[in-house]
């Protein structure tokens, strides 16, 4: 007997995967009329307080980074690297620029892989709250240190997870299993792993190749990592950006133009995705280890 569409509907609304999508939509539209109420305010009050205009540059990285990035590349460490390469964005503001720019494009990736690829939603949802948990406080903080503390610490995490990375190439810790949940022990595990990520997320270290490493350490599919991954981004991006917003700790410039332009980079990106070339991710920690 065929349900009706009412009944179909209700079904739709009570799946958790929908509740997980409408929560991530309203955490967008909220963090879309914030950043312009934000950007509106600070025309008139002439905020002096931004790097020199680098449009050309900038448009470059957000097309280049975000094509590479779709593809399994990750943006974080290479866009810091054209920024401390070129000296466009004073490094202080380098972790707020990265978080506000690259929200967009996040929250996208993460509305696809969340509905095709299976994971299971306690795991899900309860690492996603991780992340953003660690970012909210990782930002609050990171958005008040000076230069020299952010340069310090911004080191000393790419060092570790170079390390982290350089010991998966060499087949030195376990690349995964088959599960697609965690539980007790492992569940907590991944928890305050997810949490110390969302916290370095807010110093400009990407999270997707880390939470991959952990995701794997504890057992699960690797595939499984895309989903958690990929939804912790896009729910952590806007509040921990919405905080470096609220402190000036960020580059207007640069995030605005970055956001206009790695559109057209995830668009060439996706086309190669359907003629199958994939990158892996090895060139990203190759590129982090670098």
């Amino acid at each position: 007997m065929a349900r009706s569409p009412l009944g179909a509907l209700e079904s739709a609304v009570m799946n958790p995967k929908t509740l997980l999508f409408l929560a991530l939509a309203l955490v967008t539209v909220w963090f879309l009329t914030a950043r312009w109420w934000q950007v509106r305010a600070a025309r008139p009050a002439g905020r002096s307080t931004d790097d020199p205009p680098a449009t050309g540059f900038h448009a470059v990285v957000g097309f280049v980074m975000c094509f590479f990035d779709t593809l399994g590349i990750g943006n974080f460490a290479t866009t810091t690297s054209m920024f401390k390469l070129r000296h466009s964005v004073r490094d202080e503001w380098i972790p707020g620029t990265l978080n506000v720019a690259y929200t967009l494009p996040t929250v996208a990736q993460a509305f696809i892989y969340i509905s095709i690829v299976r994971v299971d939603f306690l795991t899900l949802v309860t690492m996603i709250g991780a992340s953003v948990a660690g970012a909210w406080l990782g930002a609050g903080v990171v958005a008040r240190w000076p230069r020299m503390k952010i340069q310090v610490g911004m080191g000393f995490a790419l060092l570790a997870a170079a390390a982290v990375m350089l010991l998966t190439q060499l087949q030195l810790v376990p690349v995964g299993g088959l599960a697609l949940a965690l539980r007790g022990p492992t569940l907590i595990a991944g928890l305050v792993g997810n949490f110390a990520l969302g916290a370095l997320m807010t110093l400009g270290i990407g999270l997707y190749a880390p939470c991959l490493i952990l995701v794997s350490l504890l057992g699960m599919d690797p595939r499984a990592a895309f989903p958690i991954m990929m939804g912790s981004c896009a729910f952590l991006m806007p509040i921990a950006g919405m905080r470096f917003i609220r402190a000036g700790s960020y580059s207007l410039r640069a995030s605005v133009v970055l956001a206009l332009c790695m559109r057209r980079g995830r668009c060439s990106s996706r086309r190669s995705w359907s003629e199958g070339k994939q990158c892996p991710m090895f060139n990203d920690q190759c590129s982090m280890i670098i």
